[in-house]
């Protein structure tokens, strides 16, 4: 278990889709810090309490509640929004990590699905990086917490830059998702408000573990993989503690993926 450190003391951290997979080992590792949490779920509240009690227990200073919230929904991310203000006195980092995947080829794909995997993985990405500028705007600069005004991590995919046959909906929601990114950091970055994002590939989730849990399953996702190594949540969560803490302060308009070599297209390292 990651050892309780206090980069983040004093801090307000949203984590969206935070009750499984990446989302709690993310919210985990902010703990660790020293930040306050807000974890946040759309089903599985009983996992998200189960996490904020983990919080309050194993970090050293810092403290956790839950709320549910439709990322997709204005509404209900303003109310998550108010809520935290209301709890904690602020938001100071936004990690932005709810998504969903809703496959299908792409002559075969319901307008539905097409429309709900935005909704979720794009707009809800959006409405919660407004939501994140307004209040770090409207709370001002605290030197004393951080040398930012705020920061906002867009939880991305490797998926941003390779193309994925089947999965046509998910692969532009995190396309669209890179200029987001790149546009908030551009508009906002003279006010020392920081955006970036996180491409995981391939990472042991309950979402695909019928691929690597299985031998044959395992074996085909390592040939996509130079370090041959299946990532694990804790490989995100470790990395977003350090993208939200002053150590990587002047990282602004970029993202980082952990992907252990997977966007180096191993295919070709043989001519292809």
């Amino acid at each position: 278990m990651q050892k309780p450190n206090r980069r983040l003391e004093h801090q307000t951290c949203i984590v969206t889709g935070a009750s499984s997979g990446i989302g709690k080992a993310v919210a985990k590792s902010l703990g660790m810090e020293g930040a306050n949490v807000v974890v946040n779920y759309y089903q599985g509240k009983k996992e998200a309490e189960e996490l904020a009690h983990w919080i309050c227990e194993n970090s050293d200073c810092g403290q956790a509640i839950i709320v549910k919230c439709d990322v997709s929904k204005e509404n209900e991310v303003k109310a998550m929004f108010k809520k935290t203000v209301s709890h904690f006195g602020t938001v100071d980092v936004c990690v932005a990590n709810a998504g969903i995947q809703l496959d299908h080829p792409l002559h075969k794909m319901p307008l539905e699905d097409w429309k709900k995997v935005l909704d979720v993985n794009l707009t809800g990405q959006f409405l919660c990086a407004k939501e994140s500028i307004i209040e770090f705007k409207r709370r001002g600069m605290r030197k004393e917490v951080s040398k930012s005004l705020g920061k906002i991590i867009h939880m991305s995919s490797v998926h941003e830059v390779i193309p994925w046959a089947g999965h046509a909906n998910y692969a532009a929601s995190k396309g669209a998702l890179l200029m987001l990114m790149e546009s908030i950091c551009q508009e906002y970055g003279p006010e020392k408000i920081r955006c970036n994002s996180i491409a995981p590939g391939a990472i042991k989730t309950e979402i695909n573990r019928e691929v690597w849990s299985t031998k044959k399953g395992a074996a085909g996702m390592l040939k996509l993989i130079p370090y041959k190594r299946i990532g694990i949540p804790e490989d995100i969560g470790s990395v977003a503690s350090w993208l939200a803490s002053d150590e990587s302060e002047y990282i602004n308009g970029t993202t980082i993926f952990v992907d252990g070599g997977m966007t180096c297209y191993p295919g070709f390292t043989t001519n292809g």
